[in-house]
């Protein structure tokens, strides 16, 4: 794999409060495909996420992944979680819950989700600003993310692509401005989240837009996370990676 050097950038949420960004760029001289807005999940952008930002600039796209959870989040507390949850025992996992929901409580507010996406637009922008790029844009996101990747679509026309993995449950309103393509993941084992996929698929399919929604077997929540050992599936990640990569090079094509 190429070199990739990941370098922190700030951005604005479009109301004065800057927002810190993890920036990845192809190596020098290499061919640059797109750009790509990528969202984290519920634990920040931590190791996990800036190795898909590195994985995904050493195929040759501009990424950008703005750590939106900070406008609401205490980052060190959903990490600290985020380990508990990884690798902790069912008995440790179990009593955080509470305070899990209690600390994602405000991502569920209009006063999140106003800046995350003024600022999720603000990578856009970046990104549109970048001539390597020539107006090649895509987003892609896991679990928060998968759902913010639907939620930028539908707020911004400018995106060429949109990959969601397990994202929550979005109504036909909500998605009813998405104009890209959409490629969306599910474990058949997160039930609650694989059951909104025929909504999903319904409601682009009545505006037009093209959606595929792939269903693993044996995989649930998060099963593309690697660092976490409890949800991890090599297969179903494998395989949706190669998807996403495929969709990327359709969507975002050389000499558009």
């Amino acid at each position: 794999m190429p070199t990739i050097e990941l370098t922190s950038d700030n951005t604005t949420n479009g109301t004065g409060q800057a927002v810190s960004a993890w920036l990845a760029e192809p190596a020098p001289g290499a061919p640059v495909r797109g750009g790509l807005v990528l969202i984290e999940e519920v634990w920040g952008v931590n190791d996990h996420i800036t190795d898909i930002a590195g994985r995904l600039a050493a195929e040759g796209y501009v990424v950008i992944a703005p750590e939106i959870l900070a406008l609401g989040v205490d980052l060190e507390e959903a990490a600290e979680l985020g380990r508990i949850r990884s690798h902790g025992t069912d008995e440790e996992r179990h009593a955080i819950q509470p305070r899990f929901r209690e600390l994602l409580a405000p991502t569920r507010s209009p006063e999140f989700a106003r800046p995350a996406i003024a600022a999720l637009r603000a990578a856009v922008d970046r990104l549109l600003s970048d001539d390597r790029v020539a107006g090649r844009v895509g987003v892609l996101g896991f679990c928060f993310g998968g759902t913010y990747s639907l939620a930028l679509a539908a707020a911004d026309d400018r995106l060429r692509a949109a990959v969601s993995w397990y994202g929550a449950p979005m109504d036909a309103e909500q998605l009813s401005t998405v104009t890209c393509p959409v490629l969306a993941f599910y474990g058949e084992e997160d039930e609650h989240v694989t059951a909104s996929r025929p909504q999903v698929e319904g409601a682009l399919g009545a505006i037009g837009v093209p959606f595929e929604g792939i269903v693993y077997p044996d995989a649930g929540h998060a099963f593309f996370n690697d660092t976490n050992p409890l949800a991890y599936r090599a297969e179903p990640a494998k395989d949706s990676w190669r998807r996403t990569l495929d969709f990327l090079a359709a969507t975002l094509p050389d000499g558009r």
